[in-house]
């Protein structure tokens, strides 16, 4: 039940750094907010490695396979694409489109069994809960 409710707590605090970061590119550009976003979360993560825990920060090297090192990457692109699209879209209907996003990917992930992931059967059920997700994004996005 933890999971559960830290998966929510997630989804809030992507929507809020999303407006919050949407708001500093305004003053600031999107590679100065962008950097600052990763710089930010680079310190906080200092701080709580320096208070929580010493892991070596030598294992990264013995990280397999190499390219899943490129989390942080992948990060800076998805405040990117965060901040476009809610520049664009607005929060609500961006956050809505990147959720459904995040949950066909993840979908297809599974099913494929890409990056280490145990592959999972087909499941009608979850195809239809897509679906009907997808419906609602048509909903909410008819005028």
């Amino acid at each position: 039940m933890i999971g559960f409710f830290i998966a929510l707590l997630s989804g809030a605090l992507m929507s809020v750094q999303g407006v919050f970061n949407t708001q500093v590119t305004k003053t600031t550009g999107m590679w100065v907010s962008n950097g600052w976003v990763q710089l930010s979360a680079f310190a906080l993560c200092l701080v709580a490695w320096l208070i929580a825990g010493r892991d070596s920060v030598m294992t990264l090297a013995k990280v397999e396979p190499k390219y899943v090192l490129l989390g942080g990457v992948i990060g800076a692109g998805i405040t990117w694409t965060v901040i476009k699209s809610m520049e664009q879209l607005g929060p609500a209907k961006a956050a809505l489109l990147i959720v459904i996003s995040q949950l066909i990917i993840a979908y297809v992930i599974e099913l494929l069994g890409l990056f280490g992931v145990d592959k999972q059967p087909l499941e009608w059920r979850r195809v239809i809960g897509m679906a009907i997700a997808l419906i609602g994004v048509a909903i909410f996005q008819w005028k």
